[in-house]
Order: structure tokens, then C-alpha cells, then sequence
């Protein structure tokens, strides 16, 4: 291995980085919990950091005390962005647990801030432009998983502008808030975005780096992760060096006293629907029953016509809870009314009540319900400004009302109201999330009861109820899921790099038999050993940049951090396969461009990286000629399955987003010959006219054969017939007719008519006459295919047969030697040996 090369394959190995500083222990606020004092010094450390807490672990004080350590460190202020339903608990919080003789101030504007000292606000202040971050050293975003959208998100976007400084919208790059904390509850272990973008946001790396390095993607659903197995252990030591997961004190070595999540009872309540309100189908029949699931507005509908029955439930089971109580109850034990420090016996219920609901109508309802009932209540609406949120939380902390009474959108996350332990959903929905968060308002660490809650839907929410309670056992299988990876992995950082470095190179292995030797070995390595001028054709498909990692070597092509870094390394092969080619011969690359998406592009939508183009510079830049450009026409539908950047629906809106189809491409370059006087190359690739005939070479340069169609194909034609014989039929019309674009539109939407134009695949493909597009290529027909059949699939963007078939035939004669440099899954090769020649 070259000193040049080695060095370029050292420099992959890839931990967080750190931007932070150590800290004495003796300056952590002594009286958090002992395991929030070993968190903080981690945080600090690392500077960028996040932090994935169980409800309750006290994420507030955590992160209350990095932003206070962090700003004074560098001499500035720092800012706590967070939901305004929040706002009062760090408040309470700085005074009550950390001993502050100042809460922090909750601000909207850089005026309302000194040089010095914490700040709150929320969200929108920030994302509106109200307030620029930029103004403080030191920043921590709670509940941050507002960054989950990625690049499709507004906020995401703006607070990778403004705190990480990475404005792809101007192409700007800066270093953003140097100390930068991210906390929120453990995000499910399956959602790879999520935690992709807050490596991104950290600046700890790119997420299309991180999917490229970890994963393999669903070609039919853009975004849709699987991790490769063997960068599983990878992938969770990476998220660890920049991620602290905790579900218990224990997973830090602490003490699980006081700990014990309580048991939680459910009772679900269904009321009948009135089936007279069940709508119609698209086509106009009248559906027999309601169905909330159908769609948004059947779940609206439902919510509307059940809002009375609805809200009489709720009244009834504060009745109920009512008079579990009134028989116990010695009217010398009640507070006289208006006394502080209680709604008189939480106005005869055994406890305070949390009520969950969607709809303003339906918060105006319950309040009327409540006031009928004759129970207190804090009902808290997103009109209210800050100061009356925090007036009527107060109240019902301090249990001069019984009812909290709001939206989960606004409270649902990050509030403690565990000083209850009854909670009343008036109503469910789609979002599973929202339930689970509010939830664990009450269900949390250090909650001393055994805590309740009821949902209340209809007849027709059955099936909503069905998704709500899959999801809610598909989160509890994910929390034991992510303590297992805890326990697995451990969190030291220290230990990461030990980890990460895996051994360079690869075990050579070495096959041969009967015209035929494989080598499993770095291609740069092993090309280099070999004699000069020795292959009479190289043949392969290189890997499209770093969109696909193939192995769990360093040495991988794929594993690269963006193009630039790939054709790094692919100029250490490139002049090896310059040398190894006979002079003369050709080398045929096969590529294809990628589609870069609108959140990373920064303009807004997705465009196309000149991949090929690429290629070109690439293999010129070594002495190599560039032939041609044979284009390989693949199916509109079934990539925009994969990218969505050419829908339908997309098209109608606006036109001018619209881009087309990617063909693949093979790209032939040649080395030049020894004797250039002529252009011949020094083996001439010679063909007998006895065998390729005048005639087959007329047909084979125009690349299609008329046949005697007297009449173009008539929509009608293709009534009854399946798909197969459509495509058939169609085909050959596209290739005997001249082409009319409106007529094979309207043949078209005559098939779409009788409901027989698929949405997953092209079926009225447009032919092509010209040699240099290939449209018959049968994209099914690889060696994928059939290793996937015996679930041994490894090769993640295989080259079909034609294509290796094609080039061989014509740039090679019999006995000669082709090779492909990276085999993939080695097509090249067997076709090479399959074929006649």
C-alpha cells in the first residue's frame, strides 16, 4: 500500500468531534441528582452534544446548568429555546431545585436580555425572526425533536441557519453557536432520521453522509432507512459519541431508588355512532357505516356529530369518580371555600384530573361541562399570553383548581403534572406520539400512584383506537429496544475511537477455475499488482459517489463523506486502469447522476448532481479519450416511487418543478493507442463480415427493426387485455408508428380510464429507434434477482445482463481478457464466461 494511500484511508475514521471544555465537579450545582452530575461534565466535554432522557430523569435542571456553565465559560449569555407550555417549569425548577435567587427570564427580543445570565424562548420566537440566537455563546433546544422534519421543515431549516450556521439556501457556511444542546425524551430506535438530524444540527455529520456510511435505502420509498447489519454495532457507538441515552440512573452506574416507573390503567370508552352520517365513496355509493379512519375528514365529521355524547362522558366519569369519594367524605375535613392551598377536596373528587383535548369546540364544552358539574378548573388555550398560562398553572399546582384542562399539542409534552395521577382524553386521533407524550405528564419517575387514563371514542374510531394501541405497544418494544442497545453499546466516549477504528484493508481471497479469476481484495491494491497492458476491456459499474456503502471496510469505495471525497479516492484507481489497458482498448463505466433533495440543495427543490459529467472529468483528467454516451432509458413511475420529485399531483400544481426522468448512462473512454497516426488501436477488435454481416451492421447501428403495421394502435384496442399483453402491444406500436405524442397520451388515459395504468411502474413505455438509447434493456434480469430470491442479496445497485452482454460483444474478441475492478456481485464475470464467444 502507498504511503499516499494509506494515509487517504486513515483519514476516514470518523468520531464526534469535540467542541467543548472540562470542567471541575466541584462546579456542578450539588444539589441535582447525583446521575445529573455526571451528565453535565459529558455535555460540557463535548460542547455539542445531546441528551435522550426518560420522562423524568430531569432533563430541565440538566440542561438549565450545561447552558449556565457553557455561557460563563465564554464570557456571554446564553438562550433556552423551548414550548411555551414549558416556560414555568424551568422557571420553577432554577429556584426550586438548583437554588437560582432568580428564575430566567423569558424573553422575545435581544432587548430584554443583559450581557450576561440564562434566557428562555419559544420556538416561534425564534423561528419568526423575532429573536437571533447568533446574540448568545451557548444554546439548548428542549424537546428537539421539533427538528424531526429535517430539511422539508421550516424549522429545521432556519435553526440550521442560525445556530449551526449552515444556510444552504446562500451557500453560506459559517461555525454557528459554538455550545450547542439538544435534549429530549429517548427517540425510538427505528427512527434513523430523527437522530440523523440532530447529527446534522451538531455539525457532527452530514446526514447524507450518516445514510450512506450506515445504511441501505428502500428503492421504492425515498427515506425509508434500514441499517446495514454489520454496522449496526457502528452506527449506535457513533450516536454515542455525541449522544448520551439514559433510561435509568443505573445505565450510569447510579442507583434506581426512587426510579420505578408506575403501572398506568386504561379504560377505554366507546359510545355508538350514528351511521346517518357515515358520507359516500368517491364514486357517490353512500357508505352502510362510519369509518373516523377512512380519511381526515371522515375523522372530522365524527368528531363533530359526537361532540355532545362525547363530552357527557367525560361529565359522567367525574361523576363516577365523584362518588367513589362522597360516601367517605366528613364534611368537618373540607376547607372552607376560598382557602388556600385546595380546591375544597379537589371539589369531591379523590384527586386533581388532567382532560386532554383537540378541538376548541370541544375545550368551550368541557369548561361548560365542568362549570355544570361545579368543578375548578385551569383551562389553558393558545390565545393567552404567557403570563396568564403561567397565572392558571399556578392555580392548579397549587391546587386552587381540580381540573388542568388543555390541548397535547400545547402541554401534551415536557410539562410535569405528576402531582396527579388521573388523566381524561376526550377524544383520539392519529397521533400516536402526542397521546404517548401526554401520557407521561403523569405516568413518570417518582409518580407515587398508580396512575389512570380514559379514551373516549365511537363506534367508528375503532379502528383508530386499533392503530393508537399498536403503536403504543410498538413504543414499548422500542424502549426495550434502546435500553438493550444501552446496555450493549455502554456510553463511554473514550472507549469510541477504539471502537471506530476498524483494521484497514481486506483479507484477500482469491477464486479461479476454467477462463475465470475473482479476487475479494481493495481493487486499488490489487490492480496495482497487476502486469501493464494486460486487459483487453474494462467493464464495471462504479458506485454512484457515496449514495451506497457496500462492506464494513474503510476501504470501501462508498464509504467516502461526499463526491469530492469519492473521486479522491478514485483517482488512486483510475491511473491504475489507465496502466493495466491495453493501448487502444476501451474502458466502459457505468453511472448514473443523483438527485440531490431540496433540503440539501438549498434552492428549494430537488436538482441534479452531474454525477456522469463527473466521471467524464474524472478518467480525461488521467489520459484517458471519452467515445460516447450510451443512455439507458429507466421507468419515470417507478423513480418517482423513489425520489418523489416527478408526481402527478406535483406537475398540476407547478409545472415549472417538474423535472424528468434520470437515465443511467455507459460511458465509453478509450486509451489511446501506441501509434497514434491512425487511431487503430495496437490489438485491433477485428469482426468477420462473414458473421457481422452488412446487413446486421445497418440494423445494429440504427438499433430497430419496422415491421408492417398498416394502422397506429387505437385505445379501444387495448380493452381486455391484461397488462403484460398491453405493454407488449404498446411497444410495438411505439416503435412501427411515427411518433405522435397527443395520440399515445390519449391511449394512455383511455388505459387509466378502465383503471388499468399502474401507479408503481411505467406501462405505456416510450420506444426509442436510436442505438444510443437503450430502451429494451430488461432491468429485472440480474444477478440481484436471483440472489434475492435466496435472501443472499448484498450487491445494492446491480448492472443487468444486457448491458455487460452488449459491450463485450463489441469491444472484445474471443479468448480475450475483460475485467471489472469492483465486481460487486460479479456480473461482469459471469456473463464474460456464459457468453459464446
Amino acid at each position: 500500500m502507498t504511503v499516499c494511500y494509506e494515509k487517504f484511508l486513515q483519514q476516514k475514521v470518523c468520531v464526534a468531534p469535540t467542541y467543548g471544555f472540562e470542567v471541575d465537579p466541584s462546579q456542578v450545582n450539588p444539589s441535582m441528582k447525583p446521575h445529573c452530575r455526571a451528565i453535565v461534565p459529558w455535555l460540557l466535554a463535548g460542547g455539542r452534544r445531546a441528551l435522550f432522557a426518560s420522562f423524568g430523569l430531569h432533563k430541565t435542571v440538566i440542561q438549565l446548568e450545561f447552558v449556565r456553565l457553557a455561557s460563563e465559560h465564554a464570557g456571554g449569555r446564553g438562550l433556552i429555546t423551548l414550548p411555551l407550555g414549558v416556560v414555568q417549569e424551568f422557571r420553577r425548577d432554577a429556584v426550586q431545585r438548583l437554588g437560582w435567587a432568580e428564575p430566567p427570564r423569558f424573553i422575545r427580543s435581544i432587548e430584554e436580555a443583559g450581557e450576561t445570565g440564562v434566557y428562555l424562548t419559544n420556538y416561534e420566537t425564534v423561528r419568526d425572526g423575532k429573536l437571533d440566537p447568533r446574540e448568545f455563546v451557548a444554546t439548548s433546544l428542549d424537546e428537539a425533536d421539533v427538528l424531526r422534519g429535517f430539511g422539508g421543515s421550516k424549522t429545521f431549516r432556519e435553526f440550521m441557519r442560525l445556530f449551526a450556521g449552515d444556510d444552504r439556501q446562500a451557500g453560506i457556511k459559517t461555525e454557528g453557536i459554538r455550545y450547542r444542546l439538544v435534549a429530549t425524551a429517548t427517540p425510538s430506535p427505528n427512527d434513523y432520521i430523527e437522530l440523523l438530524a440532530y447529527a446534522a444540527y451538531l455539525c457532527v455529520m452530514d446526514v447524507g453522509a450518516a445514510k450512506t456510511r450506515f445504511f441501505k435505502r428502500n428503492s421504492e420509498k425515498a427515506d425509508e432507512l434500514t441499517i446495514h447489519p454489520h454496522k449496526e454495532e457502528e452506527f449506535w457507538l457513533w450516536v454515542a459519541s455525541w449522544a448520551l441515552f439514559i433510561q435509568k440512573p443505573s445505565d450510569l452506574g447510579f442507583s434506581d431508588e426512587g426510579y420505578t416507573l408506575p403501572d398506568i390503567d386504561l379504560h377505554w370508552h366507546e359510545l355508538p355512532s350514528d351511521h346517518r352520517h357515515a358520507g359516500v365513496e368517491k364514486d357517490g355509493q353512500g357508505r352502510l357505516f362510519s369509518n373516523a379512519a377512512i380519511g381526515v375528514q371522515d375523522a372530522a365529521r365524527v368528531k363533530r356529530t359526537s361532540l355532545d355524547a362525547r363530552i357527557g362522558k367525560v361529565a359522567e366519569i367525574l361523576r363516577e369518580e365523584r362518588a367513589s369519594v362522597m360516601p367517605n367524605m366528613i364534611p368537618q375535613d373540607l376547607p372552607a371555600p376560598g382557602e388556600p392551598g385546595s380546591a375544597p377536596y379537589c371539589d369531591g373528587l379523590p384527586d386533581q384530573v388532567v382532560i386532554w383535548c383537540d378541538l376548541n369546540s370541544e375545550q368551550v364544552a368541557i369548561e361548560k361541562a365542568l362549570d355544570a358539574e361545579g368543578i375548578s378548573y385551569s383551562s389553558l388555550t393558545g390565545s393567552m399570553d404567557v403570563a396568564l398560562r403561567e397565572k392558571l398553572v399556578d392555580q392548579w399546582r397549587n391546587k386552587e383548581t381540580t381540573v388542568f384542562l388543555s390541548k397535547p399539542v400545547m402541554y401534551g409534552a415536557g410539562v410535569n403534572l405528576q402531582q396527579c395521577h388521573t388523566m381524561i382524553f376526550a377524544g383520539i386521533g392519529f397521533k400516536a406520539k402526542d397521546v404517548l407524550q401526554a401520557v407521561h405528564r403523569i405516568q413518570r419517575f417518582q409518580q407515587t400512584h398508580q396512575c389512570t387514563a380514559h379514551f373516549i371514542h365511537t363506534e367508528a374510531e375503532r379502528d383508530i383506537r386499533r392503530q393508537l394501541e399498536k403503536k403504543w405497544r410498538q413504543h414499548n418494544r422500542q424502549a426495550d429496544k434502546m435500553t438493550q442497545i444501552i446496555r450493549e453499546f455502554g456510553l463511554a466516549h473514550a472507549a469510541m475511537a477504539q471502537h471506530l477504528a476498524r483494521s484497514f484493508g481486506v483479507e484477500r481471497v482469491q477464486a479461479s477455475g476454467e477462463h475465470y479469476t475473482v479476487v475479494n481484495n481493495d481493487c486499488v491494491l490489487e490492480t496495482q499488482q497487476m502486469q501493464a497492458d494486460s486487459v483487453h476491456l474494462i467493464l464495471t459499474s462504479i458506485p454512484f459517489g457515496n449514495q451506497y456503502e457496500y462492506s464494513p471496510s474503510y476501504n470501501d469505495f462508498g464509504h467516502t463523506d461526499d463526491s469530492e471525497h469519492f473521486w479522491q479516492q478514485m483517482d488512486f484507481l483510475i491511473p491504475e486502469l489507465y496502466r493495466v489497458l491495453q493501448p487502444g482498448r476501451v474502458a466502459a463505466i457505468h453511472v448514473k447522476d443523483r438527485i440531490t433533495p431540496s433540503g440539501i440543495s438549498g434552492m428549494g427543490f430537488q436538482v441534479v448532481e452531474p454525477f456522469s459529467d463527473q466521471c467524464v472529468a474524472a478518467f480525461r483528467k488521467h489520459g484517458f479519450g471519452f467515445l460516447a454516451r450510451k443512455s439507458i432509458i429507466t421507468d419515470v413511475v417507478r423513480e418517482n416511487n423513489q425520489t418523489y420529485r416527478l408526481g402527478w399531483t406535483e406537475q398540476c400544481k407547478d409545472g415549472s418543478r417538474m423535472g424528468a426522468g434520470m437515465p443511467e448512462y455507459l460511458l465509453l473512454f478509450r486509451k489511446p493507442p501506441t501509434d497514434r497516426s491512425n487511431g487503430y488501436a495496437d490489438v485491433p477488435v477485428v469482426k468477420s463480415k462473414d458473421d457481422f454481416t452488412r446487413p446486421r451492421w445497418q440494423f445494429d447501428a440504427h438499433g430497430f427493426m419496422r415491421s408492417s403495421g398498416n394502422r397506429p394502435l387505437m385505445p379501444e384496442d387495448l380493452d381486455g387485455l391484461e397488462q403484460a399483453a398491453i405493454f407488449q402491444l404498446f411497444k410495438k406500436h411505439s416503435l412501427e408508428n411515427v411518433y405522435d405524442f397527443r395520440h399515445d397520451v390519449m391511449i394512455a388515459e383511455h388505459v387509466d380510464k378502465s383503471g388499468w395504468l399502474p401507479s408503481k411502474f411505467m406501462l405505456l413505455q416510450p420506444q426509442s429507434w436510436h442505438p444510443d438509447v437503450w430502451t429494451d434493456i430488461t432491468r429485472m434480469l440480474t444477478l440481484n434477482s436471483s440472489q434475492a430470491a435466496k435472501g443472499r442479496e448484498q450487491h445494492i445497485c446491480p448492472l443487468q445482463f444486457d448491458i455487460v452482454d452488449r459491450a463485450i460483444e463489441q469491444f472484445t474478441m474471443p479468448g480475450e481478457v475483460v475485467y471489472d475492478p469492483l465486481g460487486g456481485i460479479g456480473t461482469t464475470t459471469a456473463r464474460a464466461v456464459q457468453l459464446p464467444s
